[in-house]
């Protein structure tokens, strides 16, 4: 998932005009569900508890590799909806200069209008993925 473009806002851009072309919600779901089956799977020996991302109602599992001045995220759930919002985020941050990581924020989720179609479980799991990614950035500053 290292296919990001230098500038996380158009990977954002991306997403909100994806996601303007479908009529309601449910396609909407349907499609973070089909982002979560094109996660890279994660290897069994990374889905230890330390790399457990607390907050979230599923498993979430989040690890990072920091190479050529850039960090590179990749993370793994056990549930459908969650490995599609795991994708989503990973579009944006994965790849980048921590700077650029700690400078950008995740206008889309209200933008798109997912932080009302989340239930409360699911937005705090969203909002704790995104910390998490914003304070590992902030370690390498």
């Amino acid at each position: 998932m290292n296919e990001t473009t230098d500038n996380p806002m158009d990977e954002q851009l991306e997403i909100i005009e994806t996601f303007d072309m479908f009529d309601d919600w449910l396609e909407k779901y349907q499609y973070i569900i089909d982002l979560g089956k094109r996660l890279e799977p994660m290897d069994e020996s990374l889905k230890i508890d330390e790399n457990i991302l607390h907050g979230c109602q599923s498993q979430v599992w989040l690890v990072h590799e920091f190479k050529d001045g850039k960090l590179n995220f990749q993370a793994n759930s056990d549930a459908a909806i969650v490995s599609g919002l795991i994708h989503l985020v990973l579009t944006i941050y994965s790849g980048q200069p921590p700077k650029k990581i700690v400078d950008t924020e995740p206008d889309f989720i209200e933008l798109i209008g997912l932080s009302s179609h989340l239930s409360s479980t699911r937005s705090n799991g969203l909002n704790a993925m995104i910390e998490k990614i914003q304070a590992t950035a902030k370690a390498y500053l």
